[in-house]
């Protein structure tokens, strides 16, 4: 039986561009004319996506079959875990929610007993396609945890994938790293590599040169290619430090803009375990935002809007939110237009979160107060909701300004159901793929001030969050803004800018021989 020739895109570390390197090949072989798919055995991060089937997998490969131009699935990403504490997560297989396990538990004898769905994973693929592009996560040379490490060499040999090996050179220790992982893997492995990329390279590579060939000396392999840093790319991330390099408001607040036309200045608060956290890079684009993510209370004052963003640990967020101060700070909250609660953040928001069978906490009920914003409660459940969704803001206003475009797209991911109290108004009517009957989202406050949607990514639609800041910016007696982001249109732009970048930059004629291309 035919299968796909494989390659695969290995980091010296996390956030060395193994994703957006992967994303780029794939629309480079789709360009090309062959049927490609990408593949990432297993995924550790609390950024997902949902699939038009109703699966969860990780955002970076909804990313890379946007770019491969075909509907994402859970085979592309078999294993998801996201973190619920520095020693839990809980495990989401073949876009299901599996279970909660402890780190240990996973590492030492779960991850043996779901490699096997893995295999079956990537050979659905590989049945299907011409090239699978596989990524790697982290360093492959982690050597207190390669015995049972199913997403970096394992899956390789498995595949029989040719290798290439990327260094961040942006971050510094581009050739100790690369020279540092090729040295702590094994001979066998040493064998599947093909070349080592150089990424992120800001200057002149006639600097550069002597090291690259020093290096390619040293480790025995061929340079397949330096790629400049490319910047405003403004794709999905999904690894953590993508949030952590997200500007805070010390950063995006500093400057003294004042008057109708100045930028609207959006607050997101920053949880330990904050969810899809990429819900907000197009407002951060916008030219007439200022955005910040918020780690301390005090910096509330100088938003104009507030986001309570998704969170995999509403309860111990909330815990976090009271401990931090921002509690007093939410509840008496001045900015000009209001408070947003998406997803967990929502369930804050309300009067009660009630989870009584520990879907949260590996079985352990806990129960809280909520900010009491909201006449909601929620009461959350072990069967997560992952639907992709239409909806219609059902008032056809946010903050008390009429909406000039009141219907948007987006996807939900949540645990949890909202009982909702005498007198509340739900945001907005909502109908899931594949269901002929609309249901009701979210939760307005009386006031108005406070709104809260289950719907993640409802501002990846250029039209209503168009919409949504004129409005916002209304409320706090901004003037509409004079220059907009079109993303919707401009985002096959962006991964064909990011593909014909890396195109340039690599050697094709290696990765192609590698492969077996002609």
């Amino acid at each position: 039986m035919k299968t796909a020739r494989a390659l695969m895109i290995l980091g010296t570390a996390s956030h060395a561009g193994k994703s957006i390197l992967t994303a780029a090949l794939c629309r480079i072989f789709a360009d090309e004319g062959l049927r490609v798919a990408p593949f990432k055995a297993q995924n550790m991060s609390l950024n997902s996506a949902a699939t038009p089937d109703g699966r969860e997998i990780g955002r970076a490969q909804a990313l890379q079959a946007e770019a491969c131009r075909i509907p994402s699935r859970a085979e592309m990403n078999p294993i998801l875990i996201k973190p619920s504490s520095d020693c839990s997560a809980q495990v989401v297989v073949m876009g299901r929610v599996w279970g909660e396990v402890s780190a240990t538990d996973y590492h030492q004898r779960r991850v043996e007993e779901l490699f096997p769905v893995v295999l079956d994973a990537y050979r659905t693929l590989a049945r299907e396609h011409d090239v699978v592009v596989l990524e790697g996560a982290g360093s492959p040379a982690e050597i207190n945890l390669k015995t049972h490490d199913i997403v970096n060499m394992r899956m390789a040999r498995a595949a029989g994938a040719a290798c290439l090996l990327v260094g961040d050179i942006d971050r510094g220790g581009v050739f100790a790293s690369l020279l540092g992982t090729v040295e702590l893997l094994d001979p066998c492995e040493r064998a599947l590599l093909r070349g080592f990329v150089v990424n992120k390279f800001r200057g002149d590579i006639a600097l550069l040169e002597p090291g690259i060939e020093m290096i390619g000396q040293r480790i025995r392999l061929p340079c397949a290619g330096v790629v400049p840093y490319l910047p405003d790319l403004d794709l999905d991330e999904e690894d953590s430090v993508g949030v952590e390099d997200r500007r805070d408001a010390s950063r995006a607040w500093k400057s003294s803009e004042d008057g109708p036309d100045r930028r609207l200045r959006i607050g997101v608060v920053r949880f330990p375990y904050i969810a899809n956290f990429t819900d907000f890079d197009t407002l951060a684009a916008e030219p007439s935002v200022s955005l910040a993510f918020l780690d301390h209370a005090e910096d509330l004052e100088h938003a104009d809007l507030l986001i309570l963003p998704g969170s995999k640990q509403t309860l111990n967020d909330l815990d976090w939110l009271r401990r931090s101060g921002f509690e007093s700070g939410i509840l008496n909250f001045s900015g000009r237009a209001g408070v947003l609660g998406i997803c967990g953040g929502m369930q804050m928001l309300g009067r009660s979160i009630d989870d009584r069978g520990g879907a949260e906490n590996n079985g352990v009920a806990r129960a809280g107060h909520g900010l009491g914003l909201l006449p909601i409660a929620t009461v959350l459940e072990a069967e997560k909701i992952t639907r992709i969704v239409s909806g219609r803001v059902r008032s056809g206003t946010i903050f008390e300004k009429s909406l000039s475009v009141d219907c948007f797209h987006g996807y939900e991911i949540h645990l949890g159901d909202t009982v909702y109290h005498d007198g509340a108004q739900p945001f907005a009517e909502i109908q899931r793929c594949g269901e002929s009957e609309s249901r009701p989202d979210g939760a307005v406050a009386l006031n108005g001030r406070a709104i809260g949607t289950y719907v993640h990514g409802l501002f990846s639609d250029d039209a209503f969050r168009h919409s949504f800041l004129d409005t916002a910016r209304a409320a706090c007696a901004l003037k509409p803004a004079a220059k907009k982001l079109f993303v919707t249109m401009d985002r096959e732009r962006r991964i064909d800018r990011l593909a014909d970048h890396v195109r340039r930059s690599l050697d094709m004629d290696l990765i192609h021989g590698c492969l077996g291309i002609k």
